[in-house]
């Protein structure tokens, strides 16, 4: 699936002339994402290499490094995020391998992390994209039991186990798959249909075999050199987890379906801007899916109130508000 045709298309709302106009294409700040890399490749050498050490000399007082490897945790989805959109690196050979190798040190399928978010841009807010939505079908306990677990890192355990279905036989997962997926909704039968022959792609699933084992055995080394400092790397990656679990349907938590782009933007103190990689910006992220991450500030100053952030909107905050309970889809 070609990401930029798979990000152009979805159901939008109506846009005013002046918002349908496409500003001139930004180029990649490859100096931008080099130094980001860096610093998350530093994060990832302190958190599977040094950290350890540290503990075994430090004790207790080096705990106060797991402040900053779950603060970067954002910033390590958001080169993940790039590479999904093909805005980390201009090769696309290396912005690929680049994205995957992170995806690995996250303990995340690439592959599937990849699909499941232009499916997300192509679809959004359909059925399979409603997580914070009572279906009415599941038992109200189950259902909120369901969504709070989902927000406390459930989101991350479900992709941790992911690539587990690539090792069952292909028809075992396609049958797994459009179970769960279903085909409700206008879009219900086409939604189904990509997941499945995602599900079925022989090589997808060779390929999420192979990262899934590597990271198992990243991981794995790493438990190994924190010895009885283990839990220490167990409640970083939970921490990791529940923050991306917390962000993933921020953006689209109660949001109607004739909202623009059924996205909404948010305020944030400038220092967070970077760390976030601007992803409060998001509605104007997925008008402009091909965007870099670094030209969405001054598009959104360039654009009308209606894609610019809502100003009383602050990110943690709306973050904390999911915490309400079942959103809505007016």
């Amino acid at each position: 699936m070609d990401p930029q045709a798979s990000t152009a298309a979805g159901p939008d709302a109506a846009d005013t002339a002046s918002e349908r106009r496409t500003p001139r294409r930004v180029a990649i700040d490859r100096r931008a994402n080099l130094a980001l890399m860096a610093l998350v490749a530093t994060a990832m050498l302190l958190q599977f290499l040094a950290w350890p050490f540290l503990l075994r000399q430090w004790g207790a007082v080096a705990l106060w490094l797991v402040v900053p490897l779950v603060v970067l945790t954002p910033m390590h989805w958001g080169l993940i995020h790039e590479a999904i959109h093909g805005q980390l690196l201009p090769r696309r050979g290396a912005n690929e391998s680049v994205g995957r190798a992170l995806a690995i040190a996250f303990l995340l399928p690439f592959d599937a992390v990849r699909f499941g978010h232009l499916m997300h841009h192509r679809f959004t807010r359909e059925p399979f994209d409603q997580p914070d939505v009572h279906d009415g079908k599941t038992h109200r306990l189950l259902a909120f039991i369901g969504y709070y677990a989902h927000l406390l890192g459930g989101l991350y355990v479900v992709e941790l186990i992911l690539p587990l279905f690539a090792f069952l036989p292909a028809k075992w997962t396609c049958w797994l798959v459009a179970r769960q997926i279903g085909s409700e909704g206008p879009a219900g039968m086409d939604v189904q249909r990509l997941f499945v022959g995602f599900a079925g792609n022989q090589e997808r699933r060779s390929r999420m075999r192979r990262d899934w084992i590597l990271s198992v055995m990243l991981h794995a080394a790493a438990f190994y050199l924190y010895g009885t400092w283990w839990p220490a790397l167990a409640v970083t990656m939970y921490l990791r987890g529940v923050w991306l679990s917390l962000a993933d349907n921020l953006p689209h938590y109660d949001v109607s379906l004739d909202e623009p782009e059924r996205a909404r933007n948010f305020r944030v103190p400038a220092i967070w801007q970077t760390v976030l990689m601007n992803h409060h910006l998001h509605r104007l992220h997925h008008r402009h899916p091909t965007h870099p991450w670094t030209a969405l500030p001054a598009l959104a100053s360039e654009l009308p109130m209606t894609s610019t952030p809502v100003p009383d909107a602050g990110y943690f905050g709306a973050a904390l508000r999911q915490f309400r309970g079942f959103g809505k889809v007016r």
